[in-house]
């Protein structure tokens, strides 16, 4: 046996995602109706709408209901408890969500309807049985059976039956039996007539031909009113008395049955007792039938009926919400939408009592975290109780960055095009139809910080972007260059090359985010720089290397790294890579350092050296002096040789 606390199963899985486009679609019908009118509940079009939508609850409701009586599974919410869920919804939809210009219209052939639909009897075992007989008047269930069936509406199983009472010995029996089968067969129906009117014509007439059976009945001598099984006449007038719609007969006739059923009872009250009864009606009718054929209180369908019934929607709701969660959310919400239970909130919870049934199917949504899309669309159809325990949700979405398969030769491309990227979009989307900024924010940060630890840097500096996060922007880009501290030139190319796209999409926009973009800029910049190189591509190399410091693209912290760079560039003996003005620049930058280094700043300047090199603060002041005298030497050799540098 399932329970609620489970996991929803793969059928109830597909239930809900179904339902809850349905579901959106109600929002957004009620959401744009209450904009353009105040008085939308009057519009018939609206009315029609929402009913359209509840009917495609029903039949979304006997899918599922269908698929689990097929399968053979035991696991998960079995196929009864969708009927159950089944009779509860469509008997809802019944009574409050009529077709527009139908909620004054007699309602005793709908309930019937419903009822024979759904609580099958007799059943059609009883009926094939009793049809193998020679002499079926002579089983004990054939006057229940017939009795039944008159209850029910079913005609052809009346006639038929009523027809191999020709057999009979009785000399009264064949002759009234006969007579009542053009009688039976010619019960009016509303829905064969244009207006009530005619079809209320028709019903007299129809009960004068009742009648006249009755008169007949009269007559049949007392000893003739029995076979040798029971007294036939007694049975028989019992079936008249119901086509003669005496509530006292069909009260008691549903009584006498082995598994007696108020539902039934009332359902015969609209065609015999009161072929004019309307929903309005109903209340008091049933409370009538409760009195004597109360409905089981441990059993939540069957409460559910009463309830709905008996125009007790708080009631119905309480005992739709123990059947399912599902039932009571969705009763809820159209309830509320048709002004059926009060949207004032709760003093104690501060909800009311939609959303108190919704906020409560979507925590039972919420044991699965791939319903989060459908949890927090629930969620946000709430007061702001409910939007913000949908932020919650969204924040706390898992943002899973596992590859496709282990072995793919591109990873990279798998996680661009993974489940991060697709849940980052619909949580945006979410955020975006919801007007929930700061939470859409949030969510790019931490995919941001996510990505960070899988070295995705391209997309992390895209989603800090995103969220505005300049802040994490720095640390991202931090990262980056400490690949270069930790790993060394070629790791540190791989990941800044990811970035290189973001640069130049924000240099094309004109964007500028200060110390940030200068960061970036030089990280790109010293990625450049290292590709030159190790292309062999040296004069390009030494252009990058004096642009960075020209320019200010280098931080102070790493003038360092790039003097004890310049050192193999500045030995290059084959022709001079530095002009006169790059030459100098490294000799104005090695300066500032040492002196800056001198006077305590040895931190700011020399610790990101000591970490790429090792060693200590002395140790990086002797690599200092490496630079000053490989560019004295570098002045010396080219100063005045034949194309030198030196005018």
């Amino acid at each position: 046996m399932c329970s609620f606390d489970d996991i929803p199963d793969k059928e109830r899985h597909a239930f809900i995602t179904d339902t809850t486009v349905i579901f959106n679609f109600l929002q957004n019908l009620l959401k744009n109706s209450r904009t353009q009118s105040q008085s939308w509940q009057a519009d018939d079009k609206v009315m029609e709408a929402i009913r359209k939508l509840c009917v495609d609850y029903v039949e979304h409701i006997k899918e599922i209901w269908v698929d689990t009586n097929k399968s053979n599974t035991t696991s998960g919410l079995g196929s009864d408890h969708y009927q159950r869920l089944l009779t509860g919804f469509s008997l809802f939809v019944l009574l409050f969500v009529p077709e527009p210009g139908f909620e004054d219209a007699p309602f005793g052939e709908d309930l019937m309807e419903w009822l024979n639909m759904y609580f099958i009897a007799p059943s059609t075992e009883d009926g094939e049985q009793l049809s193998t007989l020679d002499k079926p008047w002579e089983h004990e269930n054939f006057w229940t059976y017939l009795k039944r069936t008159t209850l029910r509406g079913l005609t052809k199983a009346t006639t038929f039956f009523l027809d191999t009472l020709s057999r009979h010995p009785s000399e009264n029996l064949p002759g009234l039996a006969q007579q009542l089968i053009p009688i039976i067969d010619a019960q009016p129906h509303l829905q064969n007539f244009t207006s009530e009117r005619e079809f209320m014509i028709a019903y007299h007439r129809w009960r004068e031909r009742v009648k006249a059976i009755r008169v007949e009945m009269e007559r049949v001598p007392d000893d003739d009113r029995a076979d040798e099984v029971e007294f036939w006449w007694d049975n028989l007038s019992d079936i008249v008395g119901v086509l003669e719609g005496r509530k006292d007969v069909v009260h008691r006739v549903c009584e006498e049955f082995e598994d007696p059923d108020w539902k039934e009872v009332c359902a015969a009250w609209g065609i015999f007792v009161n072929p004019r009864l309307r929903r309005q009606e109903l209340p008091d009718i049933v409370g009538q039938i409760l009195e004597s054929l109360p409905p089981d209180p441990t059993y939540e369908e069957d409460m559910v009926h009463a309830t709905l019934l008996s125009d007790q929607p708080v009631k119905a709701l309480q005992y739709a919400a123990q059947l399912d969660p599902w039932l009571g959310a969705h009763m809820a919400d159209v309830m509320e939408a048709l002004t059926l239970i009060d949207n004032e909130p709760d003093l104690d919870t501060g909800l009311s009592t939609r959303d108190t049934h919704i906020l409560a199917y979507a925590d039972y949504m919420h044991s699965d975290t791939t319903l989060w899309r459908q949890c927090v669309d629930y969620m946000y159809s709430c007061c702001e109780q409910g939007k913000t325990r949908a932020d919650e949700v969204l924040l706390h979405v898992p943002l899973r960055l596992q590859k496709r398969t282990p072995t793919s030769a591109n990873a990279d491309e798998d996680i661009r095009h993974g489940d991060l990227a697709g849940a980052l979009k619909e949580i945006s989307q979410t955020c975006f139809e919801n007007q929930r900024e700061d939470v859409r924010r949030t969510v790019c940060r931490i995919a941001a910080q996510t990505l960070v630890r899988e070295k995705e840097y391209g997309l992390a500096i895209s989603y800090c972007k995103s969220a505005e996060d300049w802040a994490g922007l720095g640390r991202v880009i931090d990262r980056i260059l400490n690949e270069y501290i930790a790993h060394g030139p070629e790791a540190f190319v791989l990941c800044a090359s990811q970035v290189a796209p973001s640069l130049q999409e924000w240099a094309l926009r004109g964007e500028s985010r200060g110390v940030f973009m200068h960061r970036l800029m030089f990280a790109v910049c010293y990625a450049r720089f290292h590709d030159f190189r190790g292309a062999g591509e040296l004069q390009n190399a030494a252009t990058e290397l004096v642009a960075m410091l020209q320019d200010g693209v280098a931080p102070r912290a790493w003038w360092a790294v790039l003097l004890s760079d310049a050192v193999e560039l500045l030995q290059h003996d084959q022709a001079p890579l530095f002009s006169q003005d790059g030459a100098l620049q490294i000799l104005r930058t090695v300066n500032e350092v040492s002196v800056r280094a001198l006077q305590g700043g040895e931190d700011d300047y020399l610790d990101v050296l000591r970490r790429v090199q090792g060693g200590d603060f002395k140790d990086m002041a002797k690599r200092l002096k490496v630079v000053r005298l490989t560019l004295a030497k570098y002045f010396s050799r080219y100063s005045n040789a034949e194309g030198s540098f030196m005018h």
